[in-house]
């Protein structure tokens, strides 16, 4: 079965992943929902297992909390010494880092990923030193609690009434080649507690008091659960994807909605947000670009507000690039195993389906084994365009037709004596084949029409009329209108798709090369250095690039001359890293701003804005610049994380 096209961002992710398993070591992380659930057990028990193949195994660090039948377990297995620190008249044991990479293990077990260390000590928390031992080629065992998951940490919060400080990024868990989780339900749970299996007495004790309650545990139950399943879901995704598997398996359910840049697509919208939450279901709402020459940024940026308006409903967008509308939306519904699509569907007269057929029929023919549901009617008055964004008639192209095949015309006729007729037919194909390279499919039909009426006007007998007496000269008239007219489709289709792909491999590639630039820099400054020109060629756009420092906002790189924000600028840059959302230009917040504020997003939080101002005033970028920017942006905020937990 042929596998499906990449997206850009697939592509990338996937170079990214064979190099990380080239060059790190693997990363297995035991995850539950609160201590005592059998985390540091099971990871024992599996490296004995290990051991007993032959591989080369040692613990780097495990928190035994006094627990008899863990200490037994590690009888088996090379404990490497623990580093002692003095800190403020005590001495703490830590795990050793340096000796660890001395020794070089194979697999080394690595308990609490969300300890902290003790000052002094080359990083500041134990997921630093696992980065590292996986940096350096070293497999790597761990265990992890759910609360604490960095983006967990607001939902934890609320459900025990405290702030967890010790957390790890959620890049770490991306990390991960394997999550396993070990799960117990609460009463046995609390079972194990009271028998002294988690804690010694006096803690458990106090732990029933506070974190040990049964509402308490079973909702980080289902956080952790959760988490596992999107885990899960991720890695089904990649594996269909691999195999080009195109059928949906419907694991769960998730709704697809089809907007257009017309405004009654804010209905769709509205009705996919009320059917998602009736099934507590994900969605994601989709755009379809089509590289059509002479099409309006407007209509292009109408459809970017329709699919602002999802993303502030809950829903995950994405903007595709093709010819052929509904292949790529099915062909996005099977990559994503959507289940279901809302579609909209306005009431159109007999004739006009009899010669063509709607988009939502398009989709319900190709749809197998997903649900369509249709939303029929006109919706609204604001169904139509403004005039202002109607497309214009290309008259440039229509006088190019008019020009092409009179001078074909001309041609002929002075050699007309020369020529056979077949000769002079097959001189109009190809003008009908240069003005179809125009991409328009009107002006190419009005060169098939004008080229038949001249070639029987002028070129075939009785000469200069229009008689249609001859039934073999009319068949070949007739034959020659059908074969510009299949040059012509031809034509324009192929102009059309090698836009797309063109469009395609510079997104890939423009992803790509900052990948590999930013991979190759270490510093904050100069990885800003490295992705603001980058950024400022790519768009042709004035870049800026600030950072948070002392909680205030302040300029790390520009790609032009020196620039000086005003107060407006400086308050709508603190608002989108606030909130870690656009504002400005092509944006439902504060729009007739001369540039576009994008937040600088890592897996924790906003570490900073990127300021982008078109060099061409009030331009706005289309859907595939914004969706290039986006990528961008997210490649350069994950690397300034990355960069940044190194250096604590």
């Amino acid at each position: 079965m042929p596998k499906q096209r990449l997206s850009p961002e697939e592509f990338l992710n996937r170079v990214h992943e064979e190099e990380r398993h080239q060059l790190q070591g693997k990363l297995k992380i035991y995850l539950g929902a609160a201590p005592g659930v059998g985390k540091t057990y099971t990871m024992i028990e599996e490296a004995r297992i290990k051991h007993a193949q032959g591989i080369d195994v040692v613990v780097g660090i495990i928190e035994t909390h006094g627990r008899h039948d863990i200490e037994v377990l590690l009888d088996k297995l090379e404990v490497m010494p623990r580093q002692a620190i003095e800190y403020r008249g005590q001495k703490l044991t830590e795990f050793d880092l340096d000796a660890a990479l001395k020794r070089n293990p194979t697999l080394i077990l690595m308990d609490e990923m969300a300890h902290t260390n003790a000052p002094g000590l080359r990083h500041d928390k134990r997921w630093q030193d696992i980065k590292e031992l996986l940096d350096r080629g070293i497999d790597v065992y761990t265990t992890l609690n759910v609360q604490h998951i960095e983006s967990l940490n607001d939902a934890v919060a609320q459900i025990l009434h405290t702030h967890i400080k010790e957390t790890v990024p959620d890049f770490m868990i991306e990390l991960a080649d394997t999550i396993e989780l070990i799960d117990l339900p609460p009463e046995d749970l609390l079972k194990r507690l009271q028998e002294g299996k988690v804690y010694i007495p006096e803690q458990a004790t106090l732990a029933t008091e506070h974190f040990f309650r049964k509402g308490n545990l079973s909702a980080l139950r289902e956080l952790a659960l959760r988490t596992t399943a999107e885990r899960v879901e991720a890695q089904v995704l990649l594996y269909r994807q691999n195999l080009g598997i195109k059928h949906v398996w419907p694991t769960k359910v998730k709704l697809l909605v089809c907007v257009s840049a017309r405004y009654r697509s804010t209905k769709l919208i509205r009705t996919a947000r009320r059917m998602a939450s009736r099934l507590k279901a994900e969605w994601l709402a989709v755009y379809v670009d089509t590289p059509q020459l002479k099409v309006s940024d407007e209509i292009r940026n109408s459809a970017i507000q329709n699919l602002h308006l999802a993303e502030r409903l809950g829903a995950t967008t994405a903007i595709l690039m093709g010819v052929n509308v509904s292949k790529e939306i099915m062909d996005f519904a099977r990559k994503r195993n959507i289940t279901s699509i809302v579609i909209g569907k306005t009431i159109r007269s007999q004739w006009r389906n009899f010669f063509s057929r709607s988009l939502a029929d398009k989709i319900i023919r190709q749809s197998g084994e997903i649900d369509v549901y249709l939303i029929t009617g006109e919706f609204d008055d604001s169904a139509k365009l403004p005039s202002s964004h109607t497309k214009r008639i290309p008259w440039r192209a229509y006088i190019t037709a008019f020009a092409t095949v009179s001078i074909i015309t001309l041609i002929n006729y002075l050699l007309r004596d020369f020529l056979q007729t077949s000769s002079m037919a097959m001189l109009y194909l190809i003008g009908v084949a240069i003005v179809a390279s125009l991409g328009e499919f009107g002006a190419a039909l009005f060169a098939s029409l004008l080229s038949v009426a001249s070639f029987r006007f002028c070129f075939t007998l009785p000469y200069y009329c229009f008689s249609m007496t001859d039934i073999p000269s009319n068949l070949n008239l007739i034959l020659l209108f059908l074969l510009t007219q299949i040059i012509s489709y031809l034509a324009i289709i192929s102009l059309r798709q090698a836009h797309a792909v063109h469009l395609a491999e510079k997104h890939t590639s423009a992803l790509y090369n900052l990948s590999r630039q930013l991979a190759s820099t270490r510093g904050v400054d100069n990885l800003l250095t490295t992705a603001v020109p980058y950024l400022a060629a790519l768009l042709d756009s004035d870049v800026m690039a600030l950072l948070c420092e002392d909680h205030s906002l302040i300029i790390q790189a520009r790609s032009g001359p020196s620039t000086v924000l005003n107060d407006k600028d400086k308050s709508i840059a603190q608002w989108v890293y606030d909130l870690g959302q656009r504002a400005g230009l092509g944006t439902d917040t504060l729009p007739l701003s001369d540039a576009l504020y994008v937040p600088l997003v890592a897996s924790r939080k906003s570490i900073g804005v990127l300021r982008v101002c078109p060099n061409q005033p009030s331009r706005l970028f289309t859907p595939e610049q914004m969706q290039l920017l986006e990528s961008c942006v997210n490649q350069i905020a994950l690397a300034i994380e990355v960069d940044k937990s190194h250096i604590g």
